[in-house]
């Protein structure tokens, strides 16, 4: 059902903006176009205004704000909306991502290569730190959007084929590969690999969630703030960590 609701909500937007405007006009706004429609199928819903400000969707039971980027921007209406009702804050990684790249002379488009990078839950952690203070609220919700993509660029880099560099056009969503649910301490506890020892600093992390040095700091800076991995001393420079059993509760 998941999976059909999404294919007519790429079939509201996408098809049409192509259709209207073409590859290579559309303004990076799809992807967020076409999870507002799965997340809110009625129209009535989107654009809803709510203490003074604007939510994408409100079903008058909850909120749905679909961010790609920059949370702080996200404060002030989590501060207003966060008292009256449940606010879901949808986050869109691109899982699997095929490359496309526009001719901006000719408007002529590549055929899509398959990028070897792969999106996981873990990209969600530097975005998480700018709402930190807001994490354990019980009526916050995060949803992680596991996204296969096409991503269109511009052949305008400085390399020799002009790819590298190249500005962003738009991301297409071509299906959804799943969704990983942020709804409390236990769901936090699932962001630490099964394969990590009784204790951990972040090199470890960094190995076994297979991501970088600094985001594997601030990985542990958020999970620890939620309550599961503790500080329990150090290692020379590094903080030493141990899992902690969830609380029932937020």
């Amino acid at each position: 059902m998941e999976n059909l609701r999404f294919e007519e909500a790429c079939g509201r937007i996408v098809h049409q903006n192509v259709e209207r405007a073409g590859i290579g006009t559309l303004s990076e706004k799809t992807i967020h176009a076409v999870l507002k429609y799965y997340y809110a199928p009625d129209v009535a819903h989107h654009e809803k205004k709510l203490a003074g400000f604007v939510a994408d969707a409100y079903t008058g039971e909850e909120i749905f704000e679909i961010q790609t980027r920059n949370f702080n921007t996200l404060r002030r209406k989590l501060d207003a909306f966060l008292p009256l009702c449940d606010v879901n804050i949808v986050y869109p990684v691109a899982h699997t991502k095929y490359l496309r790249y526009i001719d901006p002379q000719t408007g002529e488009v590549t055929a899509p290569r398959k990028s070897p990078k792969r999106g996981t839950p873990y990209a969600i952690f530097p975005e998480l730190y700018r709402i930190k203070s807001y994490l354990t609220n019980e009526h916050l919700h995060i949803r992680i959007a596991l996204l296969d993509v096409e991503e269109y660029r511009f052949l305008d880099g400085w390399s020799e084929n002009r790819r590298k560099g190249a500005s962003k056009n738009d991301s297409l969503p071509l299906g959804l590969y799943g969704e990983f649910l942020l709804n409390g301490t236990s769901d936090y506890a699932r962001l630490i690999p099964e394969n990590l020892p009784e204790q951990f600093t972040s090199k470890d992390y960094k190995k076994a969630a297979r991501v970088s040095q600094p985001l594997a700091n601030v990985a542990l800076n958020i999970l620890n703030h939620v309550g599961v991995a503790e500080r329990v001393g150090k290692k020379g420079n590094l903080y030493v960590y141990e899992r902690r059993a969830p609380s029932v509760s937020k």
